[in-house]
């Protein structure tokens, strides 16, 4: 079988495929520590971020601003993110992320400072997005990467999940308290406190044992060329070019939801930031459903990349034409369980099938074209929404994200040997779609290994190549 068809499964090395304990790297005090200030850190970029959409929306009116606000902030991931990567993968990873943290706090105070004193413009908003995107460049891949030398490579796919539990347990909370905030006393005391919540991941990095933290293999220094080493080794692996190209589709067109929500409860529904709020605390909420059921989970599989990828548009699109505020609102919950189901199931997939010493350069990729891809999809999904209305930008959004899935599904599929059977009659024990090899393929022929319900056992290499590192296994989401 050709190595496409098989990255269906990964597991993580030393795990029976099946559920694992739900909080499992919690165990290990590094971890703890690095969680904890994780949550509280989190939950002030949450305020901050839905304080900063609102601002720039009461300051200009206008949804583009919006979208550029969004570009602006993650136009760095685009133009430097690989960078980012081999920085994470040559200097020590603790020491990085204490300057980063650290920067991300005077960024949040310097934002508070202008904001309360009343001399706010949207291009000081700009400016701060830009310096900020600039400091994630090198903090994302590191903090990333750095999870697994906390926890090791036997629960990094629990780590995986439970940082994104966080993340969506922080904006579970954070936008909520940033609706109160704005309409009670501004912007500006959201700014404020997130500048301050950096105070907690700091203390956390500070106080770990560093004689507890996992080896790993680190990239030379001054070695030339490891930008295009980096490109190269994804390029030759079907099993990390193509979730990361649905991953790009996903996150430039289909994850735009400061716009399309600040759209929706700005003009849809004539309400304000409480209900804008609300709707991002509703998804949150479902993200968080999706992100704990995932910690239970130790195989991700692409059928399962595949299938949340479709219903996450298609979720999307239906909830463009709801023709009900609290339709909208509920579909939201389902949108979040997907779209994390998604967010993770890709990131696990990519880093069980990297080497250790190229980890850092592969998720850099990875979050460049996740989160790398605002700058074209933020202003484009912009002007949409500005034009022709929310519901048709979200539509939009979501059909887009749709077809992208079904795309990389058929790429799949045909590069492994597979077809797609439906079995419109409901056979007992088998289920609705499903791929199957093609009759007369090699495949068919020579494992002759299948399940019951008839579907192929594809497993994925990168299960040997993570047992073989003893060292590293790694993490998580853009939160």
């Amino acid at each position: 079988m050709s190595s496409a068809a098989g990255t269906d499964t990964a597991t993580e090395p030393g795990q029976p495929g099946g559920k694992t304990g739900t909080f499992s790297a919690l165990k290990v005090r590094n971890y703890r520590l690095f969680a904890t200030g994780a949550v509280i850190s989190n939950t002030g970029t949450w305020m901050s971020r839905i304080a900063q959409d609102w601002l720039v929306l009461s300051i200009t009116g206008s949804s583009f601003a919006v979208g550029i606000t969004t570009a602006l902030q993650f136009l760095p991931m685009l133009l430097f993110g690989l960078y980012g990567g081999v920085i994470a993968d040559r200097y020590p990873k603790r020491q990085i992320l204490l300057c980063t943290q650290a920067a991300l706090g005077v960024l949040g105070l310097t934002l508070a400072g202008l904001t309360l004193s009343g001399e706010v413009q949207v291009w000081h908003v700009y400016a701060i997005a830009f310096v900020l995107g600039m400091v994630t460049v090198v903090d994302n891949p590191t903090r990333q990467t750095f999870v697994v030398e906390m926890v090791g490579p036997s629960v990094m796919r629990n780590a995986v999940s439970l940082n994104a539990a966080n993340f969506q347990a922080a904006r579970l909370v954070g936008p909520a308290v940033a609706g109160v905030l704005i309409t009670a006393v501004g912007s500006g005391w959201a700014f404020l406190i997130n500048g301050l919540s950096f105070i907690a991941p700091l203390t956390g990095l500070l106080l770990m044992r560093t004689s507890e933290l996992h080896k790993i293999e680190r990239a030379p220094r001054g070695g030339k060329g490891q930008l295009r080493e980096g490109l190269r080794y994804v390029a030759g692996k079907p099993e990390l070019i193509w979730p990361i190209v649905l991953v790009g589709f996903i996150g430039t067109f289909g994850f735009n939801f400061p716009i399309w929500l600040s759209a929706f409860a700005n003009k849809v529904f004539d309400s304000g930031a409480g209900t804008y709020g609300l709707l991002n605390s509703l998804m949150a909420g479902g993200s968080l459903i999706g992100a704990l059921l995932a910690a239970r989970r130790t195989r991700s599989r692409l059928r399962m990349l595949v299938a949340a990828a479709l219903v996450f548009g298609l979720l999307e699109a239906l909830a463009s034409i709801a023709p009900s505020y609290w339709l909208f609102a509920a579909l939201l919950v389902p949108i979040g369980i997907f779209g994390l189901t998604f967010n993770t199931t890709a990131n696990a997939t990519v880093q069980l099938a990297t080497e250790p010493v190229m980890r850092g350069r592969v998720m850099s990729l990875y979050m460049m074209v996740f989160v790398g891809g605002t700058p074209i999809g933020g202003p484009v999904m912009g002007w949409v929404t500005d034009t022709y209305g929310a519901r048709v930008g979200f539509l939009s959004g979501g059909l887009i994200s749709a077809a992208a899935a079904l795309g990389v599904g058929l790429v799949l599929a045909r590069a492994g040997g597979l077809r797609v059977r439906l079995d419109l009659r409901r056979t007992t024990g088998r289920p609705l779609v499903a791929f199957v090899p093609r009759e007369g393929t090699a495949q068919a022929a020579a494992d002759g290994e299948s399940r019951p319900d008839g579907e192929p056992a594809i497993r994925d290499d990168a299960e040997d190549r993570g047992g073989d590192t003893g060292a590293t296994k790694s993490l998580t989401p853009t939160g």
